[in-house]
């Protein structure tokens, strides 16, 4: 069906399918966009460099023969790299199956038939999936919007797809079958930018322990590379599932229905083992069922026959009709405490699927409440099901699945929910003493070692406002005895010394030494057990508070960079494996949800004589953890444990911290698939009236900041920055608001001017510019706005020297901006810093233009 030219290369046939052939791409007459290249391995490099020459712009390598085969294969795709790079050529593949377009009858593949148009994009590292799914969609009749095999991910990877298909209108929803993630932070920019306005949806393989990276710290051993993968899924939006089946029911739900804004789930049903089934499944996978109210239940009981079920499941029994279906179905539909509704329906004697499906269609669109369909039989509900599928209302054939999807749904919203929950603002220090840090990093590197002291490693965790438990170190019986009479009696005693894995394990004697004499004994059996490794010991008080053990940790994952690790801790931590894992950077609201994954966090608010702590401030304590963890990339493996949580405090009772090995170098450190927070723009100015500002990135705290500095802007000022009138109210919408404060740094960046009055201490934003990379491109777009009251202060030219900065930082080519003609002020400022101003009069409006 491609109504497009195919141009046929090979040097051996004039004709090829009744085609003329030509030898060389150099001899085709007609220009090629796309080459599919189908020959054997060690020609391709030759082929590219001829496609570069030919001028073609994009590539698919069908072959294989490449790095699966090992070390030459390897070579040859790097060959292959360095001709596409030299012409900017992008790659699929190669050993990949192609790719297909239905919409234009593209199928550049070596699978015989192409896949009917739809709206899902199918995007797979496993080529022999791909021709069993586009089988199985044949047969289903399932359409797809793409399908792409990527094979090895030679140039194109996830990221670059991701983004692609996030701009596509033909795409509402994409699949994944995932083996390896390639690159990591590409993957996690793209899906989080995609992944609140398109559902993304994968299946990753290799679940086995035997993936797992074992480590010499407690983190990494319990932080498994799949645990890893399912931080970094939750922390970009996407959505893991375990089967191809929920793969395709769970896009065909998205697609067709609202995300549930809770988990509670009502289910209408003719019989009730159906409505069992579907019970069991929602509350085994963190579903809820929805709780009928009274007026729900005085209604039905007013339209079913008294021996009703009474509860939900609602059990319309074996001979309802259609009337009682849409009758039970307009009384659901005003119950506000349930989140969705699934509808069974069993081909009994009195029952008609069909005319069931026509009676509950009305509903198909509740806001925020999917309807769900399990019409269960053969040939019998076939037209009810079609009926459904045909006016949006997702079906399944059995009743437990239905149920599970719409817990996947549920965990779709509740993930997007908390990664744009505003968060608290970081209390405390903005600027921790990180040059004390790396002081004492830079000591213990001096000296040829790369584990830290617990004193040393302590010092390391309070410059970062961790509270730790007050440590002295002796290096003498006598000097042991006056640490321990400083800080009052009983104390602990432990080797000092860094070559211990376990610190606190060496000779048995660790807490209640109650005074001089059983110091001086604790003393002399540590010496003798630690033999040649002791260089002292380390004296603190014997913390005696009732409270909860637990261990925060990061590691570094082969993919990923830095993980962090929560959970409870102690000397059983390997054996409760009660722990999550999360990736750094954290937010207050993104620490909260790390807690929550944890069976101890039940009793953190009190359970059984066991007191309350509190909760805000541990996760204070995780958000400073994980700026630790970002700021330091020296840090290889930091374990806290115990982490005592008692009401009145947290304290740090242990630690132990790992740095890289020396031979690393500072390029070689590993990098967080995060971008950090880029601390390097954060710097003091000075208005034109001598009034000191801040100049910064922009922070998801900032929301209330942004809402309050828009309450500034006049009218005309929000018409020069957004061509048209913006209300306040969209201008402040909390979803809209999100997207401008939580930003990926590696997109774009929005520096704001932060003011603080002098008298209340309150901060106000009063200026923002921002720099967006445009997808594919090496070029960036900036705009600027500033609070009425403080333009013709100086800002706007400040904030665009500096977005310049950033962009050269970021090695951009070209840096541009739509400006309308009578904003004369940002046209002066553009002017004034170097771009070229081009009046474009079709869409009344300036363009200017910088080369960087």
């Amino acid at each position: 069906r491609f109504a497009g030219k195919v141009v046929p290369v090979n040097p051996q046939h004039d004709t090829i399918l009744g085609r003329p052939a030509y030898p060389s791409i150099a001899a085709s007459p007609e220009a090629v966009d796309l080459a599919v290249i189908a020959t054997p391995a060690a020609t391709v490099p030759e082929v590219m460099r001829e496609c570069v020459a030919a001028g073609v712009k994009g590539a698919i390598v069908i072959s294989a023969g490449f790095k699966e085969t090992g070390p030459a294969g390897l070579e040859l795709e790097a060959q292959v790299l360095a001709e596409a790079r030299r012409g900017q050529v992008r790659v699929i593949g190669p050993n990949c199956l192609g790719v297909m377009r239905p919409q234009i009858g593209l199928n550049a593949t070596f699978a015989r038939p192409i896949a009917q148009p739809g709206n899902v994009a199918f995007l797979s590292q496993s080529g022999a999936l791909c021709t069993a799914v586009l089988d199985w969609s044949q047969r289903e009749n399932v359409g797809f919007s793409a399908f792409v095999s990527i094979g090895s991910m030679l140039d194109v990877g996830w990221g670059d797809l991701i983004d692609h298909f996030g701009d596509d209108p033909q795409t509402h929803g994409i699949l994944l079958y995932m083996e390896t993630i390639g690159d990591a932070r590409a993957f996690l920019s793209a899906a989080r930018e995609v992944a609140l306005t398109k559902p993304i949806i994968v299946l990753k393989t290799g679940r086995t322990a035997g993936a797992a990276r074992a480590a010499v710290s407690h983190t990494g051993s319990l932080a498994g590379s799949d645990a890893v993968l399912d931080a970094a899924f939750r922390r970009c939006g996407v959505l893991r599932v375990e089967t191809i089946a929920e793969l395709f029911y769970l896009a065909e739900a998205l697609a067709k229905q609202d995300r549930p804004l809770g988990p509670r789930l009502t289910i209408v049903t003719n019989a009730g083992g159906p409505g069992v089934l579907a019970t069991d499944a929602l509350l085994r996978n963190g579903g809820q069922l929805a709780t009928l109210q009274p007026q729900t239940i005085a209604r039905l009981d007013a339209l079913l026959p008294a021996h009703w079920s009474h509860t939900n499941p609602i059990d319309l029994l074996g001979d309802a009709d259609a009337q009682r279906y849409a009758q039970v179905l307009e009384v659901v539909a005003a119950d506000r405490d349930s989140d969705g509704v699934l509808v069974i329906v069993t081909p009994q004697a009195m029952t008609e699927p069909a005319a069931v499906a026509d009676a509950i269609t009305p509903y198909r669109k509740m806001q925020g409440r999917p309807l769900l369909s399990s019409w269960m039989g053969g040939p019998a509900i076939e037209a009810g099901e079609a009926t459904l599928n045909r006016v949006g209302v997702p079906t399944f054939p059995y009743p437990d699945t239905a149920a599970r999807i719409f817990t996947l749904m549920w965990r779709y919203s509740d993930q997007l929910r908390s990664l744009y929950e505003t968060p608290l603002p970081l209390h405390g220090d903005e600027t921790p003493r990180r040059a004390a840090v790396e002081a004492v990093i830079a000591a213990v590197r001096a000296g040829g070692r790369t584990v830290l002291t617990e004193v040393e490693a302590k010092q390391v965790l309070a410059a970062y406002d961790l509270p730790v438990v007050e440590t002295r170190t002796a290096t003498t019986a006598d000097e042991a005895v006056a640490q321990a009479e400083a800080l009052g009696y009983p104390v602990v005693l432990k080797l000092l010394s860094p070559t211990i894995t376990h610190k606190s394990d060496v000779g048995g004697v660790k807490l209640n030494l109650p005074h001089a004499a059983a110091v001086r004994d604790a003393y002399a059996v540590i010496q003798a057990a630690g033999a040649a490794a002791f260089a002292g010991v380390t004296v603190q008080p014997m913390i005696a508070a009732e409270g909860y053990e637990l261990i925060l940790g990061s590691s570094i994952d082969p993919q990923l960079g830095p993980v962090l690790l929560f959970g409870a801790g102690g000397q059983l931590v390997e054996i409760w494996q009660d722990h999550t894992i999360g990736l750094p950077p954290l937010t207050s609201t993104l620490a909260r949800r790390m807690i929550e994954r944890t069976q101890i966090a039940r009793a953190f608010n009190g359970v059984r004589g066991w007191p309350p702590i509190d909760r805000a401030a541990l996760e204070q304590l995780l958000v400073r953890f994980s700026q630790l963890v970002m700021e330091q990339p020296r840090i290889k493996e930091i374990d806290i444990n115990p982490l005592l949580a008692a009401p009145e405090q947290l304290l740090a009772l242990d630690a132990r911290i790992v740095l890289h090995e020396p031979e690393v170098a500072d390029a070689q450190l590993p990098t967080s698939a995060i971008r950090p927070y880029p601390l390097q723009y954060v710097a003091p100015w000075t208005l034109k009236d001598g009034t000191p500002v801040t100049i910064r990135p922009i922070r998801p705290d900032d929301e209330p900041l942004m809402v309050a500095f828009h309450h500034t802007l006049s009218d005309r000022s929000v018409y020069l920055r957004y061509f048209a009138p913006l209300t306040l109210a969209r201008r402040t919408d909390h979803q809209r608001l999100t997207r401008m404060c939580f930003i990926d740094y590696a997109r774009e960046m929005a520096l704001v001017v932060e003011r603080s009055d002098p008298e209340t201490g309150a901060h106000a934003i009063i200026g923002v510019g921002r720099l967006i990379r445009l997808p594919g491109r090496s070029t960036a777009e900036w705009a600027i706005l500033v609070s009425d009251e403080y333009q013709r202060s100086g800002i706007g030219t400040e904030l665009l020297g500096r977005l310049l900065e950033v962009a050269r930082d970021e090695r951009l080519a070209h840096v541009i901006a739509e400006i309308l003609p009578e904003n004369r002020g940002m046209l002066r400022v553009a002017e004034k810093l170097g771009f070229r101003l081009r009046r474009v009069f079709s869409e009344n409006m300036v363009m200017a233009e910088i080369d960087l």
